[in-house]
């Protein structure tokens, strides 16, 4: 999933959180852990091993929280649409691994001389649509970011998934289309070459603008376990995504990266819930 080579712990697809049965209580905790074999930064030619934890904390169908969603308030909910505010978090970048904070093994040297990317808050607002019994799927974010960087990022994303298998038991697949758009300031930050770091490390300089940043698609099935996924569930994934002009551009990407990112991932997660 590109979400790990972009500093954003990519967790657990969303087709993995309907596996279960839907739950009355009031609050509900999911915990799992996903290994994932991805790019070790956004451009780069150079795999790495992350390793995840995925903590999704929810109240009712109002609150949401979690490393790759972020922290956002269902104000609207109704009708099939959910509009209303989002915080999410950007992981730095380190100029030695190109890695995240969960970085494992892998890694890459291609960033040496274009120093570290700080963390990064990003604050914004989403609107999503849900069809065809809640299937189908349309969402928008847009969010600025402060701190490591202080562009405007946007993101939209379709997707479709349904289950099949033993009703008590089904197994869930989900498949989609996302692509994201940001800033010059973004674009800058993540891509571009100045003149400090072009002596530092050869590169021509390269002075970004803003725009489609990136396409891809994913994909996942999910496995719950025990009746009613009551043992927790176990979900594999994978994703693709092709760096768009705005990136792929950049001498770094030209000389030390590459513009077609693969990723999977496995993942296993419990949840708990309470009033």
């Amino acid at each position: 999933m590109p979400a790990l080579a972009q500093g954003v712990a990519p967790g657990v697809p969303v087709s993995a959180q309907r596996a279960g049965p839907p739950t009355p209580k009031a609050w509900s905790l999911t915990l799992a852990v996903a290994p994932v074999f991805a790019p070790a930064w956004q451009g780069s030619r150079d795999q790495a091993l992350s390793i995840f934890p995925d903590i999704r904390l929810n109240y009712r169908d109002d609150v949401f929280f979690s490393i790759p969603d972020g922290l956002g308030w269902n104000m609207v909910n109704r009708d099939g649409w959910k509009l209303g505010p989002l915080v999410k978090l950007r992981f730095g970048r380190r100029e030695s691994t190109g890695g995240s904070p969960f970085l494992v093994t892998g890694g890459s040297e291609a960033l040496r001389g274009m120093g570290d990317v700080d963390l990064a808050g990003e604050v914004g607002g989403f609107a999503q649509w849900s069809f065809a019994q809640r299937k189908g799927r349309v969402r928008a974010e847009v969010r600025q970011g402060f701190g490591g960087h202080e562009g405007v990022v946007a993101d939209i994303t379709a997707s479709w998934s349904d289950r099949f298998g033993k009703p008590t038991a089904p197994w869930v697949w989900s498949a989609g289309l996302r692509s994201t758009f940001a800033g010059r300031d973004y674009v800058q930050t993540y891509f571009g070459v100045t003149a400090a770091q072009a002596r530092a490390t050869g590169l021509p300089v390269y002075r970004a603008d803003g725009g489609l940043v990136s396409t891809g698609a994913n994909g996942s099935l999910t496995k719950p376990l025990g009746r009613g996924g009551r043992d927790g569930a176990v979900t594999v994934f994978a994703g693709y995504d092709r760096l768009a002009d705005a990136a792929a551009d950049s001498s770094l990407i030209v000389q030390r990266g590459k513009r077609d990112q693969f990723s999977v991932g496995l993942s296993y997660g419990y949840r708990f819930s309470w009033d």
